[in-house]
């Protein structure tokens, strides 16, 4: 208990003097206890890039669909016209997963919409065509990927496919959260991100296909959400990485490998729970 009572006294007198000298201090340092979740790896950033909560955050784990957000940086990155449309082929199909799609092989839309559905709805179609519409095709696009990844400071992280089917795209909760500070400069993948319903016309003679946000937390008025992606194959279990406003302060938030389609969320709400109460 005397070790204790001087850590938080130690704690509280640092805190006092960053404040006298004009730093801005999170309310989420040095938090007590554990908020007990059950995501495999974890990593919880301030604004400043400062730890606030880490389970086995460099653990090299499959991130899945979250390999969505580097596809998106990329294609940003290389300022293609993102009007331009874009048509769905044979060569968009997932021949790894065999996952479906209800874009069918002639549907044309523009790029900002790829990257839209690509983000809110995980649609691999739309990931993979980005990716082989690149410069250079997708050889150069998956090269364009890792090189975005060592620039931005993932040391841990390979990229082997737009879409995140392939169980070799790779990462660590901690270089994640680097991955998402960095995506949160991006306002169309910030826009895209967090958008809850979009509907898109890809077929002349149809009507249109409406689209939802994989992020159920969006629907939840309690959180405040700037940025956020889900992703999930069988060797990545359920994973979800998000920035978010919880009590005025910005937090980056990575979890990886949950099992049930609900922990996620459930973690993120302990989390939230854990760092209100502590505060």
């Amino acid at each position: 208990m005397r070790s204790q009572h001087i850590l938080r006294l130690g704690a509280f007198v640092t805190a006092l003097l960053f404040a006298q000298a004009g730093f801005a201090v999170s309310k989420f340092s040095n938090l007590a206890g554990n908020p007990g979740l059950r995501s495999a790896s974890a990593m919880v950033l301030d604004a400043d890039g400062d730890v606030i909560y880490g389970k086995d955050p460099y653990s090299v784990r499959p991130i899945a669909s979250i390999t969505k957000l580097m596809t998106a940086m990329v294609i940003l990155d290389a300022q293609l016209d993102l009007d331009e449309k874009i048509t769905i082929t044979k060569a968009d199909r997932d021949m790894i997963k065999l996952t479906g799609s209800r874009l069918e092989y002639g549907a044309k839309l523009s790029r900002r919409e790829l990257i839209l559905l690509a983000l809110m709805s995980s649609e691999n179609r739309a990931a993979t065509a980005l990716g082989r519409t690149f410069p250079g095709g997708m050889d150069a696009f998956i090269v364009a990927m890792n090189q975005k990844a060592r620039t931005i400071g993932m040391t841990d992280t390979w990229f082997a496919d737009p879409a995140g089917l392939k169980v070799d795209n790779v990462s660590t909760a901690a270089d994640l959260a680097l991955m998402v500070s960095a995506a949160g400069g991006y306002p169309l993948i910030r826009q895209a991100t967090t958008t809850r319903r979009q509907e898109v016309r890809p077929y002349s003679s149809r009507g249109p296909l409406a689209y939802g946000n994989t992020n159920r937390l969006l629907k939840n008025a309690s959180w405040d959400i700037g940025l956020s992606k889900t992703g999930y194959i069988n060797e990545a279990g359920r994973c979800l990485v998000m920035q978010a406003n919880i009590e005025g302060e910005e937090v980056s938030i990575v979890l990886l490998n949950s099992f049930g389609k609900l922990t996620p969320f459930g973690d993120s709400n302990r989390l939230r729970k854990w760092m209100l109460a502590n505060s």
